[in-house]
């Protein structure tokens, strides 16, 4: 059984009722803090009151599809595993492409999908509650950034943007990308001409400690290391 007090939040969104509850109990049994939503609108809102450390998301959806949770979801730190019952090579590249960790097919067995849900919590940093870019520590429950024991005096707006570039490091992020992941992790407008003030804010104040790039013509990368 996982240790509880490592406080795994788990967003399960399934409008399925039966499989909903076989899994929710599973979980539950596990020692994870789950929050069930059978749609796309009561999955925003858990989002935008709480945070998540795992989003096991069925594709297809009442009032839409998983994918309108993606941004939402990278944005927070959260890794995704996909559910769904149509093996469409489509959907699949999708998720990837969206930050998924896993695409699970229905019918799955239970103790499967539990053994691949243990296997992405392992991956998140070792640690659960941290991200790590160069030599910048978040830490997500608290919602603060660290250069060793030092915190770094970040606007809310200023500490998603290195949240969403730690959630995607090494990879190239379009200028209308980062604009969106913003908009849809608070619901904020952030114009193009004030993403370039912020980012500039951002370096200044991370200095040596990350290093974001701009890919000229093409939009900013967070170097790995």
């Amino acid at each position: 059984m996982i240790d509880k007090t490592n406080d795994w939040q788990v967003l399960f969104v399934e409008d399925d009722a039966v499989i909903a509850a076989g899994l929710v109990y599973a979980l539950e049994s596990e020692g994870y803090f789950v929050t069930h939503a059978k749609d796309i609108t009561t999955a925003k809102g858990a989002i935008k009151e709480h945070r998540y450390d795992l989003a096991i998301l069925d594709i297809g959806l009442p009032d839409g599809t998983a994918f309108e949770l993606v941004n939402s979801l990278n944005a927070a730190g959260a890794s995704m595993i996909f559910l769904t019952a149509v093996d469409n090579e489509v959907n699949v590249i999708k998720a990837f492409e969206g930050g998924a960790e896993d695409y699970v097919m229905k019918p799955f067995r239970f103790g499967e999908l539990m053994a691949r849900i243990k296997a992405v919590l392992r991956r998140r940093t070792g640690q659960g509650n941290t991200l790590i870019i160069g030599g910048v520590t978040i830490n997500i429950s608290e919602g603060k950034a660290f250069t060793g024991s030092t915190a770094i005096d970040l606007t809310a707006l200023e500490y998603r943007l290195l949240l969403t570039f730690a959630n995607h490091k090494g990879q190239i992020l379009s200028r209308e990308q980062i604009l969106n992941l913003l908009w849809d992790s608070e619901g904020l407008f952030v114009e193009d001409n004030t993403l370039t003030v912020y980012i500039k804010r951002l370096r200044e104040k991370l200095g040596n400690a990350a290093q974001i790039e701009t890919v000229r013509g093409v939009g900013y990368r967070a170097n790995e290391n």
